[in-house]
C-alpha cells in the first residue's frame, strides 16, 4: 500500500498511542479515559487494515468503550466513539438488515452523547449524518464495494482499477466517520502529555 507521509505519521502516532494505552491499562484497568483513548486509537488504525482486520479492530474498540462506560456511564466521548465504532462496523457489513442494527445502535449512542454534552457540534453532526448512513450504505454495497474491498472480485486489469476506487472509497467512508475520532483522540493524548512520535525522514 502506498501511504502518504501524513498517513504514515498518523499510523505511527496511533500505534504509539495504542501501545501506551495498553501498558497504562496493565497498571490501571479502571481508567475510563485511557480505555477511551485506546479505543479511539484502534478505530483510527482500523481504517488502514483489510476488511476482516478492520472488523476485528472495531470489535476490540467496542469492547474497550463498553468497559469505559461500565466505569463511567456518562462519559460522553466514549458514548460518541461507540456510535462511531458501530457506524464503521455497519459500513463494512454487506447485509443491509445487520448493518441497520449497527446504525440503530450508533444512533442510540450518539443521542446519549448529545444528552451528556448538548452543545457539542461534532456530536450533533454525527447524529445528523448517521440518519443518512443506511441510504449511503445501500448505495455503496449496490456498487459492489464490499465484494471488491474483501478481495472477492477476480483479479484483472479492470477489477484492479475498480479495487483501487473501492479502496479510495473505503478511506473516504472511514474518513468522515473517523476524522473526528482522530481529532478527539489527538486532544485527549495532548492532555495526557503523550508525545506524538516523529516519522523518520
Amino acid at each position: 500500500m502506498d501511504l502518504q507521509a501524513s498517513e504514515f505519521d498518523r499510523i505511527l502516532f496511533f500505534e504509539h498511542a495504542r501501545k501506551n494505552a495498553e501498558s497504562t491499562y496493565a497498571t490501571n484497568p479502571l481508567d475510563a479515559e485511557n480505555l477511551t483513548r485506546w479505543a479511539g486509537a484502534l478505530l483510527e488504525l482500523s481504517q488502514f487494515q483489510s476488511v476482516p482486520e478492520s472488523k476485528k479492530m472495531i470489535l476490540d474498540s467496542i469492547s474497550k468503550l463498553e468497559e469505559a462506560l461500565m466505569i463511567n456511564p456518562k462519559k460522553h466521548d466514549a458514548l460518541w466513539c461507540l456510535g462511531n465504532a458501530y457506524t464503521s462496523h455497519a459500513f463494512l457489513n454487506p447485509n443491509q438488515d445487520e448493518a441497520k442494527e449497527f446504525f440503530d445502535k450508533a444512533t442510540i449512542y450518539f443521542k446519549q452523547a448529545v444528552e451528556e454534552d448538548p452543545g457539542n457540534e461534532i456530536y450533533l453532526k454525527s447524529l445528523e449524518v448517521t440518519a443518512k448512513a443506511p441510504e449511503l450504505h445501500l448505495e455503496i454495497h449496490k456498487h459492489g464495494f464490499a465484494q471488491q474491498a474483501t478481495g472477492a472480485a477476480e483479479p484483472s486489469a479492470s477489477s484492479s482499477t475498480k479495487k483501487k476506487n473501492s479502496s479510495d472509497l473505503k478511506y473516504d467512508l472511514f474518513g468522515w466517520i473517523i476524522l473526528a475520532v482522530g481529532l478527539v483522540a489527538w486532544v485527549g493524548f495532548a492532555k495526557s502529555n503523550v508525545p506524538p512520535p516523529t516519522a523518520p525522514r
